[in-house]
This record gives C-alpha cells, sequence and structure tokens, in this order.
C-alpha cells in the first residue's frame, strides 16, 4: 500500500541536484533565514548582536526584509503588532542574554494577547551549554527558563542539521490557536560554523485545527435556540481567528445584544442594532449581562477588565468558547467548548434556530442611554471631544496602536474601530511603552494606509528612539503624543487611594523639537485644532509627531453601585 507522504518524501531530479551543489559561503545562519523564508515569511524584525551575527549576516544573501529597532523590547513590540494585523508569526531576530532578556515584556504582551511571534535568539557555544557557568559574554545559567514561564513553546538547537526542524516546530505552535510567542535559541557556533546542508526550501508547519466538539457546539445550541434574553460576550479570539462575520449573523439568527471586550474592539459593528458597544467597566452593561438566561462567551477568558474587576457574578447559564484550554471556566462555571472561535460559531450558526424578539434593540438602547447620561454626569467633556477628534482624523480602515495612557483607557469603552483587527492596545499585560514600536510593525506590515499610535508623555519616552526606526525605513506612522507632564493615570489612581501622588511627575524634553532633531515633522496641537492637525499627518507619507498638551481625566467606572 502507497502513503501520500511516501511520495512527498521523494525529492525532484531538480531538488536533488541542487542538493548534491549547495551554494558556497552559507553559515548555520543561512539555514535559518532558508527557512523562514521558505515557511512563507518575508520580513523580520530584530536587533544584532556579537551571538547573533551568523544570523544577520545571511540576512543580506535572502530575500527577507530586515526591519531593525533599537531597543529589543521595541523589536517584540513591532513583530506583534505584525503578527496581529497579517496573521502571520512575525520573526523576532536577537541575540543572547541581555539583548534576549530585553524583549520579555514584549513576549509577555504578545502571549497575553495571542499575537504569533517566532523569536530567535542566538546562544552562547555548544561548549558552554548544560547550566554551568563558564565565563561566556551574555551568559546566562540558562537562558530558556528565562522564557519558559512567558512563551508558548521553547526549542534549543545543539546542531545545524535541527535547524529547519526546530524553527519549523516553532512556526507550528504560534500558529496554532491561540497563536502566541515562541522562543527558540540556537548557539553562536552553530550559526557560524560553515554548512554544506541543502539549502532548505519550502517546509510543512501546517497549524493544527482546533475543532469544537460536537455534542457540545448542539447543546450550545439547544440553549441559545430556546433563551428568553440571550447575550454575547466577544472577545479578542472572534478577531484573531477572523470571525467577525459569523459572529454577526449569529447574532443576528438569535436577535443576541452583543458586548465587545476591550481585546475584541471590531469584533461586532459598533453602530448595529444589538451593539452594546464596550462599556465594560460600567454597572448598567454588567447588571444587563448578569441578568442574561443564557451567556455565549466567544474568545475570552473573561478576565479582570472583561468582568469589570471581577465584580460580573452572571446569573443564568454561560457558554465559554475559547481556544486556550486553560482559561475554560477559569473564572465562571459553564458549558466550556474548547475550539477555535470561528469554527464553534459556524457550527452554532448551522444549528441554532431562529429567535424572533423585537424587544432586544430597545433593551440596548436602553443600555447605551443610561451608560451615556452617566458620563455626561461627570462633565469630561474635552476628553470626550479629544477622542472624538481622533475618529474623525483616522480614516476608516486604518489600523490605531495605544499605549497604556488615559486617553487609551477611554477609547477601551468609547472608540469605534469601525472595523475587526483595527484597534490594537497593550492592555492585555499592561507594559509601557506599546503603541509607537507596535504602530511601526503595523505599518511595515501594510504600507498601503496610515497608522496611528498614541502614548502619554511617560509612555513616549519608553519608545522615542524609534523615531529614528521610523525614518531610516519611511514609515508611515503617526504619533499622538498627550503629554500631560506625567504618568497621568498612576497620578489619578495615587491621588484617589493616597490623597497625593508620588512619583509620577516628569521632567521632559521638547516633543516637536526632538522628533525634528530626527527629520521627522511635528506640530504641537490644542484640542480645538487636534482633528485638522492629525489629519493633515495622516495624510502625510512617512511619520510624523503631533504633540497635545492636555490633562486628562478619567471617567469614574461603577463596579458596585
Amino acid at each position: 500500500m502507497t502513503h501520500d507522504h511516501d511520495l512527498v518524501l521523494r525529492p525532484t531530479a531538480a531538488q536533488t541536484e541542487a542538493a548534491l551543489n549547495p551554494p558556497p559561503g552559507r553559515n548555520g545562519g543561512d539555514l535559518v533565514v532558508e527557512t523562514l523564508a521558505g515557511l512563507g515569511a518575508t520580513t523580520v524584525f530584530g536587533l544584532p548582536g556579537q551571538h547573533a551575527l551568523g544570523m544577520f549576516d545571511a540576512l543580506r544573501r535572502s530575500s527577507l526584509r530586515y526591519v531593525g529597532l533599537r531597543v529589543e523590547n521595541n523589536a517584540g513590540f513591532a513583530a506583534d503588532a505584525y503578527g496581529r494585523i497579517t496573521g502571520e508569526a512575525a520573526p523576532l531576530l536577537l541575540s543572547t542574554g541581555p539583548g534576549a532578556l530585553t524583549s520579555l515584556a514584549a513576549l509577555q504582551e504578545a502571549a497575553a494577547a495571542s499575537a504569533p511571534v517566532l523569536a530567535i535568539s542566538s546562544q552562547i557555544p555548544t561548549a558552554g551549554l548544560g547550566g554551568g557557568r563558564h565565563g561566556y559574554l551574555h551568559e546566562l545559567p540558562d537562558q530558556a527558563a528565562s522564557f519558559r514561564g512567558v512563551v508558548k513553546s521553547v526549542h534549543t538547537v545543539r546542531t545545524q542539521s535541527q535547524i529547519p526542524s526546530a524553527i519549523a516546530a516553532a512556526w507550528q505552535s504560534a500558529l496554532t490557536v491561540p497563536h502566541g510567542p515562541v522562543w527558540v535559541e540556537i548557539p553562536q557556533d552553530v550559526l557560524l560554523a560553515h554548512t554544506a546542508l541543502p539549502v532548505v526550501t519550502a517546509m510543512d508547519a501546517t497549524p493544527d485545527d482546533v475543532v469544537p466538539r460536537p455534542e457540545l457546539t448542539a447543546l450550545a445550541a439547544d440553549l441559545l435556540s430556546r433563551a428568553s434574553r440571550p447575550a454575547i460576550i466577544a472577545g479578542g479570539g472572534v478577531v484573531r481567528s477572523d470571525a467577525s462575520g459569523k459572529l454577526r449573523a449569529l447574532a443576528e439568527k438569535l436577535n443576541a445584544p452583543v458586548v465587545t471586550t476591550f481585546g475584541g474592539k471590531g469584533a461586532f459593528p459598533w453602530r448595529h442594532p444589538l451593539s452594546l458597544q464596550s462599556w465594560l467597566e460600567d454597572r448598567h452593561t454588567t447588571d444587563f449581562l448578569e441578568d442574561a438566561d443564557v451567556l455565549l462567551v466567544v474568545g475570552s477568558g473573561l478576565g479582570e477588565l472583561s468582568s469589570n474587576y471581577h465584580t460580573f457574578k452572571p446569573r443564568g447559564r454561560m457558554i465559554q468558547i475559547e481556544a486556550d484550554p486553560g482559561k475554560l471556566e477559569s473564572n465562571h462555571p459553564a458549558l466550556g467548548v474548547h475550539a477555535d472561535a470561528r469554527l464553534a460559531l459556524q457550527a452554532l450558526l448551522e444549528t441554532v434556530t431562529e429567535r424572533p424578539d423585537e424587544s432586544a434593540a430597545q433593551r440596548v438602547r436602553e443600555v447605551l442611554a443610561k451608560v451615556g447620561d452617566r458620563i455626561a454626569a461627570q462633565e469630561l467633556t474635552l476628553e470626550q471631544d479629544v477622542l472624538a477628534s481622533v475618529r474623525r482624523a483616522l480614516p476608516s480602515g486604518s489600523p490605531s496602536f495605544w499605549d497604556m495612557t488615559i486617553l487609551a483607557y477611554w477609547a477601551w469603552s468609547a472608540f469605534d474601530p469601525q472595523g475587526a483587527n483595527t484597534m490594537h492596545s497593550a492592555q492585555g499585560a499592561g507594559g509601557l511603552g506599546y503603541g509607537f514600536p507596535a504602530a511601526l510593525g503595523a505599518a511595515a506590515a501594510d504600507p498601503s494606509r496610515p497608522v496611528l499610535a498614541v502614548s502619554g508623555d511617560g509612555g513616549a519616552l519608553y519608545s522615542i528612539a524609534e523615531l529614528a526606526t521610523a525614518k531610516q525605513y519611511g514609515l508611515d506612522v503617526t504619533w499622538l503624543i498627550v503629554d500631560d507632564g506625567g504618568y497621568g493615570i498612576l497620578r489619578e489612581y495615587m491621588t484617589d487611594a493616597f490623597g497625593q501622588a508620588t512619583a509620577t511627575e516628569l521632567a521632559r524634553p521638547d516633543y516637536v523639537s526632538l522628533a525634528e532633531s530626527f527629520g521627522v515633522p511635528a506640530v504641537r496641537t490644542t484640542p480645538e485644532t487636534l482633528s485638522d492637525d492629525l489629519a493633515k499627518s495622516l495624510a502625510s507619507p512617512g511619520p510624523s509627531v503631533v504633540v497635545l498638551p492636555a490633562l486628562l481625566r478619567m471617567f469614574a467606572a461603577t463596579h458596585l453601585d
């Protein structure tokens, strides 16, 4: 009997000829870049270092485009955004020790947000591996251990013949749902040594499907079809699996109101009659969801932010569709369906029965009106006007990347992303410095549309060096910096908790002059001129900076009214 894979393994005459006569001058680094190209990668991010020079030397012999950032953590944020925008694994090339460790915060964000990042780091020479202390530059007792608690999988290479298989396995891991960052490390001597191995061609690293069990989706469909007050919480898993169309079809078939989590922004149309938008930090929304007799949660673990700081206590039956088995029923009892959101929603669409409900849209309007009245009573016109100005200026379809700043906190709840996979923030892990370097990665992924980055002045200083990267590669990113003279969110938190703030006030540069010193056009704006200034900057090719001096305040969230 002949199996299909037996046929696949037989080389063609051309492959045999190429294998017997590999081009001269190749090293272990060539095996890395050849494998990446064979897997379909076109762009890599990173920063060179002494142990990793074999990889970087090989780049000039490859077709891969290299985007080099100035700090490894920022390179990780750029790769994260590239992965989010394209759905492809984004290669991140790093050096040993300090270089590798500097990427950890970015990889934590990628893990929390399920962004596919393929980090490939050098290691000390093979002779030093094994956990001892040999005195090599950049040496760690166990470098892989530093990453094992952050990434999905760790792959250590010891010989050149292991390189293609290790990278292919990591690639498959990164792209099997839930997506996430993975780690490959290769010793310096393995990267530098001459290789006579054949050129790596197409690699098979097809990610595994996570298919729902049919008896579970049948039960879920029955519960939803017979519900009196169904509701849906749509998380980031809907966006990542490109399932927003299926979500909309299911919601309309069931007449079920939908709220999107902060990570699921754009999963459901903002102005749809069934859209509760994203007001999760609001007791009116929480009460509505608690009152659902059947609540469908898709692609969310209902963590701290998605559960209104763990005050959400559902009273009805909950169905949870989640690709990460560790998140199934981790916060609330549910009918747990371990599956990719797209596949599970398709199964539900095929099995639910249509559920007429003329009152659903009215109930949505009532909740949104209550939310609007609560916000209006807080007299936060400036903040709402600034956010509205950003929305007017940003072209529909252009992605935005938000740092951990007060305007981003507003945007989580109140910003209409106008489409799936267009609004991204660091709300997964919550580290500073995400917005601008992530926007650079998105611009590298799709140069056909301008990209917006939003930071506060505190977060801006984390990534100010990347103005050089933006200029060097001509990346079409407009960076809005809201300058309030300090860490605005922490200032509010500390003032509320202790009566005064400590360590939140910052000396900072003249951001306009600083940007111009990098050769990047910049303008200082006001709340009244923000929309026009931002629109002009977004319409101009290449990088630009818009600085808004303003003291914004957070709206009061309601957890326990």
